[in-house]
């Protein structure tokens, strides 16, 4: 299954993300790609699933009197990986919960500035988070399947709650495990409890549990801080594969994983981003004294 589609639409809920898109009535899914020209530009989710840039302007974050995001501007490019790395503090995790507005559901905690989804602001007035999660996934530090369901089950969870009708499941289904390189290891086994798969298998059960409703962007917090080093490797292996259809930024604290995987690297420092460059640059030539003293290793 390609995870780019053209055609993807959202149940008008709460008018989802009221921009720039239009309600269904008056833009309604075409059947197949719509042929765009230099003088109608695509509009809505179309648009935003076609290019999948994420641009963070100004953005400031909060856990009450704590400044733990400052002032951050940051774009995520379609097609690469971009890697956050910092010492463990930095507010790196911070920012990317942020982009899927999962930071504003701790206590206390609060947001400020852009985040754009091509030119749709996520964190704009009447946007609905729902909406935002479904077109920006996340993959956390920790695997963590439901514990209740089967694989199938877990795979599926997010589909049926947007309302996928039942005869789209099964292959959504089977084309993210696939996706998620999992589908040999499991074809057998659909049925099993998740929680039965190694913890590699179950990382990768999340990413496909995430790819399953085709997100835009794909957001990752150190994903594979506790896995071995062979599941480390397909995992790896499984981001390099994805690009092309997601666009993905990984937190890490591991310097040659953001070598091995990131296209583009970028360095916060007490809660402020130092640098963004190409990863080669990055680790070779900063341009900052204190990146150059990181990325060597001379603190963190």
């Amino acid at each position: 299954m390609d995870y780019e589609p053209s055609d993807v639409t959202v149940v008008d809920r709460k008018d989802e993300i009221t921009s720039r898109i239009p309600r269904p009535a008056e833009a309604p899914a075409p059947a197949s790609p719509p042929q765009q020209s230099s003088e109608t530009p695509a509009s809505g989710l179309e648009q935003m699933h076609a290019t999948r840039h994420i641009r963070l302007e100004d953005l400031h974050a909060y856990y009450g009197s704590n400044h733990a995001v400052k002032g951050v501007n940051l774009s995520f490019e379609p097609g690469k990986v971009t890697a956050i790395i910092g010492p463990s503090g930095c507010g790196k995790s911070t920012m990317v919960r942020c982009v899927n507005r999962m930071h504003e559901e701790i206590p206390g905690a609060r947001s400020q500035g852009r985040v754009l989804l091509d030119d749709v602001d996520l964190h704009g007035p009447g946007v609905d988070v729902v909406a935002v999660r479904r077109f920006v996934g996340m993959v956390f530090q920790k695997a963590n399947p439901f514990p209740t369901m089967s694989i199938f089950d877990n795979v599926a969870a997010g589909l049926r709650f947007t309302g996928t009708p039942r005869d789209e499941i099964t292959d959504r289904v089977n084309a993210a495990l696939e996706a998620a390189g999992l589908w040999d290891e499991v074809e057998g086994r659909l049925s099993e409890p998740g929680m039965s798969l190694s913890g590699g298998q179950q990382q990768r059960l999340c990413i496909a549990r995430a790819l399953a409703v085709e997100p835009a962007v794909l957001l990752m917090d150190e994903p594979c801080s506790a896995l071995d080093p062979v599941a480390t490797l397909k995992i790896e292996e499984l981001i390099g594969q994805l690009k092309q259809r997601v666009t993905i930024a990984v937190v890490t604290h591991n310097m040659q994983q953001a070598g091995r995987v990131a296209d583009t690297t970028a360095f916060m420092l007490s809660g402020e981003l130092v640098e963004v460059g190409p990863t080669e640059k990055m680790f070779t030539n900063p341009d900052d004294e204190r990146t150059e003293q990181y990325v060597t290793g001379k603190f963190g």
